[in-house]
């Protein structure tokens, strides 16, 4: 499977040949959906929270007589149905990650990849580099590759000039190798991996 390679002026710069079994694979849309609640429930902060009955400040004296008075019995003001009372069943501070086995994890990576490069919005660049921080010539070269909504995976290490130049863009995401995930690939319209990405989630995912 053969792709051309761009530079950031849009010129041609060869060619890449990709590994069929991660930019080639069945699109497994069911994985796809398993992924992405993984990412998010596991992002979640999971830090509501509600008082329980031995967390309100308040006395346990017992009210009143817990016969005679005519009311409902009572053994504290703590209770769900007071006012200022305890949540019955509240939220509590907890983890909302969910498990989701590692070569499904792989799997599913394999399959947005290969959903993007299917679809024709892959694109492989030389390098992901700029000769200066300014937003205005990354917006223009951006635009000559008609990238209004992309996911830039960049190599090992993202390019600083190329990263701040790119920070002000809306729906333009710069990530490095290692962070490309699924998520964040189906969330944005076209994926653009720099030579340097191809070989290192190559490598990553082979086997």
């Amino acid at each position: 499977m053969k792709l051309a390679v761009k530079t950031l002026e849009n010129k041609s710069a060869g060619e890449i040949t990709l590994d069929k079994e991660i930019f080639g694979t069945e699109v497994r849309n069911d994985l796809l959906h398993r992924m992405v609640n993984y990412q998010l429930a596991k992002r979640r902060s999971g830090n509501h929270k509600a008082k329980q009955r031995h967390e309100i400040s308040g006395t346990g004296k017992k009210p009143w007589a817990q016969k005679g008075t005519g009311r409902a019995r009572a053994g504290d003001l703590k209770r769900n149905i007071d006012r200022g009372g305890a949540a019955v069943h509240g939220p509590v501070v907890r983890s909302h990650a969910i498990s989701l086995p590692k070569r499904i994890r792989k799997l599913a990576l394999k399959s947005a990849l290969s959903a993007k490069a299917a679809q024709g919005k892959l694109i492989i660049l030389d390098e992901a580099k700029a000769k200066d921080h300014k937003t205005k010539p990354m917006a223009a070269a951006l635009k000559g590759l008609e990238l209004d909504n992309a996911l830039i995976v960049s190599g090992e290490e993202v390019d600083v000039n190329f990263a701040r130049a790119t920070a002000n863009l809306p729906r333009i995401d710069v990530l490095p190798s290692q962070g490309a995930n699924v998520y964040d690939i189906l969330r944005r319209d076209v994926l653009v991996l720099t030579k340097e990405a191809v070989e290192q989630l190559t490598e990553k995912l082979k086997g």
